[in-house]
């Protein structure tokens, strides 16, 4: 049976990589052939996909000035892929030099190119660990100082994490790390039809394995943020989230299946 291309680590560097797809699309340089003829597959039966990849980049851009302008100079980034065009430090750093960014993926592929994309960046670090485990996660990031505020970010990728994985208690177990006045932004994908009926069609165009995708609507991600300071605008469908004036995508929120909420812990 074929391996998933999401599935970590179970190809090396010279085959395709979701998070190089992304990078692409996203209009970076850390891609390959290989991952530029994956995207164009990807896109044949998911025309949108491209779009998707860069509102969520937009929201990121978008979360992180807001929380440089609340004050925060310490990011973790849950889940995050590459570091590449337009990622967390470089939007941080951009506004105030002295910030702090640890970035985190499951996929050991992932996290050592990430790691080399950052090694000459002061103030940034990158480690290969499960976001499931959010004891491990905090004692591994030692660049950041945890008695001070930090920002927790979990970028589109909850819905990797199934309710039997318990995604309320790992967003718990950041929680109670992080002192007050710290902030939690994410992201999640709701149903979305479409994609949906994409993922079989490419299953069915190329043989590769369907992925096991948990999606969430407004009342269970709000659950998410219970007992924290949810900010203006509330959750809200991500091209929704503060957007910049005359944006495009704010008119139609609908061609979006997800949301976006930052809150602050007290």
């Amino acid at each position: 049976m074929l391996q998933p291309i999401w599935a970590p680590g179970v190809k090396g560097p010279a085959e395709p990589n979701t998070a190089r797809v992304r990078d692409y699309w996203l209009g970076g340089r850390h891609h390959t052939a290989a991952d530029r003829k994956l995207a164009d597959e990807i896109q044949v039966c998911a025309p949108h996909m491209r779009f998707l990849v860069r509102i969520q980049r937009e929201f990121l851009r978008r979360s992180v000035q807001y929380l440089v302008d609340a004050g925060l100079r310490q990011f973790l980034d849950l889940g995050s892929g590459l570091p590449t065009v337009g990622n967390v430090h470089e939007v941080a750093q951009a506004l105030a030099p002295d910030c702090r960014v640890v970035y985190v993926d499951i996929d050991p592929v992932v996290a050592d190119e990430g790691h080399a994309l950052i090694a000459d960046v002061p103030g940034v670090d990158f480690l290969q660990g499960d976001l499931r485990n959010p004891q491990r996660i905090v004692e591994a990031a030692e660049l950041l100082d945890f008695d001070r505020p930090v920002a927790v970010l979990m970028y589109d990728v909850l819905h990797f994490v199934r309710d039997m994985d318990d995604p309320a208690g790992v967003i718990r177990g950041y929680i109670e790390r992080i002192t007050p006045g710290s902030h939690l932004a994410l992201t999640h994908t709701s149903r979305d039809e479409g994609v949906l009926d994409a993922i079989k069609l490419f299953s069915a165009m190329y043989g590769a394995p369907l992925p096991e995708l948990t999606f969430r609507e407004r009342d269970q991600i709000t659950a998410f943020v219970d007992g924290l300071e949810i900010t203006e605008p509330g959750v809200v469908p991500i091209p929704l989230w503060r957007p910049d004036p005359g944006a495009e995508e704010a008119r139609f929120p609908e061609n979006f299946h997800g949301y976006a909420v930052v809150a602050a812990s007290r």
